[in-house]
């Protein structure tokens, strides 16, 4: 099992989204094939046939634990894969 596959079952399973780093998020995301757009420090992400653009801060090296959910439910809700 990959590195993006345990980062993708960890946010998956709900158990640990104060401990998912912000970095490997956004990598995550891109490898779902979004594209990113970065002002300041939001990181704006987009892909076509996704209606909700994910925006995410980092909080530190860590992702803020609410957008580790957004993320969560819009792979599930949209049934992405890598």
């Amino acid at each position: 099992m990959g590195k993006y596959d345990k980062l993708l079952n960890k946010i998956l399973s709900g158990r640990s989204d104060a401990n998912i780093e912000f970095s490997e998020l956004c990598q995550l995301l891109m490898r779902f094939g979004f594209e990113e757009d970065i002002h300041g420090s939001h990181h704006t992400f987009r892909k076509k046939g996704v209606m909700e653009n994910p925006n995410l801060q980092c909080a530190g090296a860590k992702a803020k634990p609410y957008q580790v959910r957004q993320v969560r439910l819009l792979i599930l809700r949209y049934k992405l894969e890598q």
